[in-house]
């Protein structure tokens, strides 16, 4: 990998690795269905531009059928529904619980079709599981059982999105893709947020959170992607995926104060390992990647966020 392939990589790391952050600071002040309408906002007013100034819109007019269905699948039940999450759950153990999207997602691979399940993949999934059972038995209260429901239905959103985008928009421009999914959300949440809009102004911190999370972490990160995988590759740039819950957990429990339990640590291991095993393809000799429109592990996934 080139230096540039280098420097790109770790942005994206720590870019998608801290909105669970980000969102666990936002939400203290402001409801999880206004901070999914400012993140949005702001990333379409970011974005929208560049994608009509290089012509990324026109080409998604006969597929808005496809485009709303991916938007409430990538953007808007997960985001509302992580933020909602995290108003009871701590940062670093939501980033953990949603690094299980890769397990999900090849489970609904090989119900499809697409892999095969095969002994190694099925011994990926289940150590991912047994660290996810980790996380739950060992960090997980008997009060916050809605949070991971909510949670579990993020990662089954995540790992769909790619699908839809891979079968059925994967001949567009992924830029055009994402800035047209953030105005549609926003455009969606709107009427609601206006009415759960803080009446005083939120502290410093919940203002720089909400401002980061929605020009860093959704408009910046797409942009920094999308070179990411010009530069690399889409199949190198997804390793993204397996770095970014060490950044989440890093950051809560240093930043915020949470706590790294024998759950987390065990969870933490367990869950990449198990999603190394289940996701990794079998080593072939093939054509150097080229850059593609598609490949797009979650923001917040990614990242997410």
């Amino acid at each position: 990998m080139t230096r540039r392939g280098w420097l790109l990589f770790a942005a994206m790391c720590v870019i998608w690795g801290i909105p669970y952050l980000l969102i666990k600071v936002a939400v203290a002040d402001v409801t999880p269905v206004a901070l999914v309408f400012l993140r949005t906002a702001m990333g379409a007013l970011l974005l929208v531009p560049i994608a009509a100034a290089r012509g990324y819109l026109k080409p998604l007019q006969p597929h808005w059928r496809v485009l709303l269905v991916y938007t409430v699948v990538e953007i808007a039940v997960p985001w509302v529904l992580l933020s909602d999450a995290e108003t009871k759950l701590s940062s670093s153990l939501s980033g953990l619980l949603v690094a299980a999207v890769p397990l999900i997602g090849a489970v609904i691979a090989a119900a499809l079709g697409q892999e095969r399940l095969d002994l190694r993949r099925l011994a990926g999934l289940l150590v991912g599981l047994g660290g996810v059972a980790a996380l739950l038995g060992l960090d997980v209260g008997s009060g916050d059982v809605r949070a991971v429901v909510e949670i579990g239905v993020v990662a089954v959103c995540y790992a769909t999105g790619p699908i839809i985008i891979v079968r059925r928009l994967s001949r567009l421009p992924a830029l055009g893709v994402v800035a047209v999914s953030l105005a549609i959300a926003a455009v969606a949440y709107a009427p609601a947020a206006a009415l759960q809009l803080p009446r005083a102004m939120p502290g410093g911190n919940v203002l720089a959170a909400i401002a980061l999370l929605g020009v860093v972490c959704t408009a910046l990160a797409f942009v920094v992607f999308f070179a990411l995988i010009a530069e690399v590759g889409p199949v190198r740039a997804t390793v993204i995926t397996y770095v970014n819950p060490a950044v989440a957990v890093l950051l809560g429990v240093t930043l915020l104060g949470e706590r790294f339990t024998a759950g987390t640590a065990a969870g933490f291991v367990l869950i990449l390992a198990g999603c190394a095993l289940a996701t990794r393809r079998t080593r072939e000799r093939m054509p150097a990647e080229e850059p593609t429109p598609i490949a797009m592990p979650t923001p917040l996934e990614v990242g997410g966020d």
